[in-house]
């Protein structure tokens, strides 16, 4: 079996470090040092958001090499999607699938992967999905069937004041104007 190289990039020295280990546990993979990644057949980002840091190290990397690029990240801005192209970016994966990094790597070596803008949408749902807890969509879940404060606090078995503050804190964190506007967001993620 002919192994692909893989070279890798963290934002930070932690994931690195997981990553590689995750990567070199993979009898399909052989990771080469971050000297050789012009030998590599395809590169792997790990990082949370790509900010200018990011941004300058996939420059880097594209000018450095022709690999595919497989960006693993927490969020990514659909406005990114030109710049990502540029840097030869050819699949995201959101940060909770290593199950599937292999996989796509291997897919992303052999210029077999889905279209970017696909990839990137599909990840801007999964983290608008992820940015709600489980407590918080039983909340909007009841509010999307029109139930008010002291229904859905005894529907829950909370207070009417943990229903308001699970309400309140979700608003606020993802800066929703009013109930509805959560609503709405909650059906756009796909949640509810």
């Amino acid at each position: 079996m002919d192994q692909v190289r893989v070279a890798a990039w963290a934002s930070d020295p932690i994931a690195l470090t997981g990553l590689i280990n995750h990567l070199k546990s993979r009898p399909e993979l052989l990771v080469v040092p971050r000297a050789r990644r012009g030998e590599a057949a395809a590169l792997v980002f790990a990082v949370g958001q790509v900010d200018r840091e990011v941004v300058a190290a996939l420059r880097a990397a594209a000018a450095e090499s022709p690999a595919a690029i497989v960006l693993v990240a927490g969020q990514v801005d659909p406005a990114h999607l030109s710049l990502l192209a540029d840097c030869h970016v050819s699949a995201v994966l959101p940060r909770t699938a290593l199950d599937r990094l292999t996989g796509t790597v291997l897919a992303a070596a052999r210029g077999r992967t889905a279209s970017l803008r696909d990839q990137v949408e599909a990840l801007s749902r999964e983290s608008s999905a992820a940015a709600l807890t489980a407590r918080e969509v039983d909340v909007l879940r009841l509010m999307a069937e029109g139930w008010d404060t002291a229904e859905i606090a005894g529907k829950l078995c909370y207070s009417e004041r943990t229903v308001k503050n699970v309400i309140y804190a979700m608003t606020n964190r993802l800066n929703l104007r009013n109930r509805p506007h959560a609503v709405a967001y909650a059906v756009r993620a796909g949640v509810i």
